[in-house]
């Protein structure tokens, strides 16, 4: 072979890589989107969350939230009011997710704070993981491998990797390696990275059951990244498609807020 041809057989090969390469990323972000479809109704809704904390398999704290969810027509990402129903001596108390700010108000001073969405709220499970949210508004997504592999049930199941790179600055995460279903894009697990790499949770998408339309995940497991008998499972119930007020999602109304 000579060089000229050499070259011209490196160059279609090259053109071809970067081909596949940039079809590979929209096909990613599909995918990541398809799966934020099958977790969030495309509609206004409400529904209730239960938090349970497992510290080596014995429970130790609970706390049940209603949860009040629309997305901002603007940006469509989720802006979401979270209400505290028990234990009684958080009931009442809010927290808002609106654009890039969350805040927490307490009846009790009417006052409200801000908050991180990092912060922990209960065991694993932090302000981000319990307000609704589009992944794929704030992160971009590349295809991993295809794998098998177990999901919360320790079933197999054929599996695509997305590898997601934070492109928001208040994403909560600064990567996630999220495993979605490779024949209908249900999501199955997750892994959540801090800046510093650290692994800080895993996550599984289980009990599936059609709600709103569509089956949809009615629990993910919360395992610590460091601690695996620290375990937080999150319980999703009384799905419904409601009209969230816009007054309701602003942080001056909360004062006035009462639940229907």
């Amino acid at each position: 072979m000579t060089l000229r041809l050499f070259s011209r057989c490196l160059l279609i090969l090259l053109g071809m890589l970067l081909s596949t390469l940039a079809l590979a990323q929209p096909a990613a972000q599909a995918r990541l989107q398809a799966s934020d479809a099958v977790r969030n109704p495309d509609k206004p809704f409400g529904m209730t969350v239960t938090l349970i904390e497992y510290r080596s398999s014995k429970q130790t704290d609970t706390s049940t939230l209603a949860i009040y969810a629309k997305a901002d027509p603007k940006g469509g990402q989720f802006r979401t009011l979270v209400r505290f129903v028990e234990p009684a001596r958080d009931a009442g108390k809010l927290m808002l997710k609106s654009g890039n700010d969350f805040w927490f108000y307490d009846p009790a001073s009417r006052a409200s704070v801000r908050l991180s969405p990092q912060q922990r709220l209960l065991g694993q499970a932090s302000n981000g993981d319990v307000v609704t949210v589009s992944l794929g508004k704030d992160y971009q997504a590349k295809l991993g491998q295809e794998e098998e592999i177990a999901d919360g049930d320790r079933q197999k199941r054929r599996s695509v990797r997305l590898d997601l790179s934070a492109v928001a600055p208040d994403a909560s995460y600064h990567r996630i390696e999220l495993w979605v279903d490779a024949s209908n894009n249900q999501p199955i697990k997750g892994r959540f990275y801090a800046e510093s790499d650290r692994l800080l949770k895993t996550v599984y998408y289980r009990r599936y059951q059609n709600q709103l339309g569509t089956d949809r995940p009615t629990e993910t497991v919360i395992i610590d990244g460091l601690d695996p008998k620290w375990v937080t499972v999150m319980r999703y119930a009384d799905f419904v498609l409601r009209e969230v007020p816009e007054v309701w999602l602003q942080r001056d109304y909360l004062p006035n807020f009462k639940p229907e």
